[in-house]
This record gives structure tokens, sequence and C-alpha cells, in this order.
């Protein structure tokens, strides 16, 4: 099932640096999803979203000093999104996994409640695929 979606809000949220509105965007529409799938959570789409979530908030925490989610969160992410490379539901993936890349290995060196290392922090931007975006 497609849902028709306005991922241009998505798109706002996450290119403005509003990660805790790009997780409740994302959070709302898995809950959609885990509803109306019989797979519930397992379902593809849904993994897919609930690891878009994770990134989020991984960058939300690292951003905000709770490096100990931050990396939680990073790993989650990390292990969910490498299945829907190089993109899905019109999303290009690896730009998010470049910036959760970067990160990982420098938040893991930091206390729980250090600030961000990097400042201001550059995370790559969220890139729709145009071929999969209307699919």
């Amino acid at each position: 099932m497609r849902y028709l979606w306005d991922w241009n809000e998505l798109d706002h949220h996450w290119n403005n640096n509003e990660f805790g509105e790009v997780h409740d965007w994302l959070n709302e529409r898995w809950a959609q999803i885990v509803k109306d799938s019989p797979a519930g959570d397992k379902d593809p789409d849904a993994r897919f979203m609930q690891g878009l979530a994770f990134a989020a908030l991984a960058i939300y925490f690292t951003q905000v000093g709770n490096q100990e989610s931050a990396c939680l969160f990073l790993d989650d992410a990390l292990m969910i999104l490498p299945q829907y490379k190089p993109s899905y539901m019109g999303i290009m993936v690896e730009p998010v996994l470049e910036t959760l890349h970067t990160l990982r290995p420098v938040i893991s060196l930091l206390g729980r409640d250090d600030p961000c290392p990097f400042q201001p922090f550059a995370y790559n931007k969220l890139i729709f695929d145009r071929d999969q975006s209307n699919a």
C-alpha cells in the first residue's frame, strides 16, 4: 500500500534542522503503516520510516548534548537504513547514511552529556529520488 503524504513537509523540517519535528512527522506515519499493514511493524515501509526516525533522533540528541542517546539511535538507524539503499519511498538513503557514518566515530568518544562536536553541525540534506518519489 502506498500512502499519499506531503513529503515537502518532511523535506522542510529536515533541511531546516527541525529534527524533533522530523521525528514526530515520521512517527505519525509509521504508526499509520503499522496500524494498516498486516505485517505491522515488520512492514518494509514501517521499518524504513523507523530507520529515518532513528537517524533524526540521533542528530537531534547530539545537537542537544545527549550523546548517549544519540549513539543508541545512531546504531539503530545504521542497522536498518543500509537495507534500503540506494533509495526507498523516493528518499535517497546514502546522504543520510553519510551523515551518520561521519557522526558515529566522533560521538562514540564523547561523554554522555558533552556538547555536539560539530559547531555548526553540517549534516546532509534530505534528497529525493525523483524517479521514485511518486511511486
